[in-house]
């Protein structure tokens, strides 16, 4: 059974860090599309970041050059480092898994699995 737990949510002000964690139980890790994918209150789920089979990695403009997603194969878990956090990267951050190809930053609805959510909060 596929299971995606994150960790690491919180509270910071703005220009401060975070890092996101998703552990990744089941046998999906080493052949799928991992993502995280937010949405704010009121706003639609979008992708932020993408990590591919072979490793390679895409972001959403929005936060290109500030999050940096990577993944620990020993330890079965996805991170999602978080700089320089603006307010309006408040939200609900979701670790994702999706049979390639890999579609988070164009859309939201094919990915396979989801976790729970973990709650990043930016005050100004």
């Amino acid at each position: 059974q596929v299971q995606l737990q994150e960790s690491g949510g919180g509270s910071v002000q703005a220009g401060g860090s975070l890092r996101l964690s998703c552990l990744v139980s089941g046998p999906i890790y080493s052949s799928y599309c991992m993502a995280w994918i937010r949405q704010g209150s009121g706003r639609e789920r979008e992708g932020v970041a993408v990590i591919q089979p072979d490793g390679s990695t895409s972001y959403a403009d929005s936060v290109k050059g500030r999050f940096t997603i990577s993944q620990d194969n020993a330890k079965n878990t996805l991170y999602l480092q978080m700089n320089n956090l603006k307010p309006e990267d408040t939200g609900v951050y979701y670790c994702t898994a999706e049979d390639p190809p890999c579609t988070a930053l164009f859309g939201t609805s094919g990915q396979d699995y989801w976790g729970q959510g973990t709650q990043v909060t930016v005050s100004s």
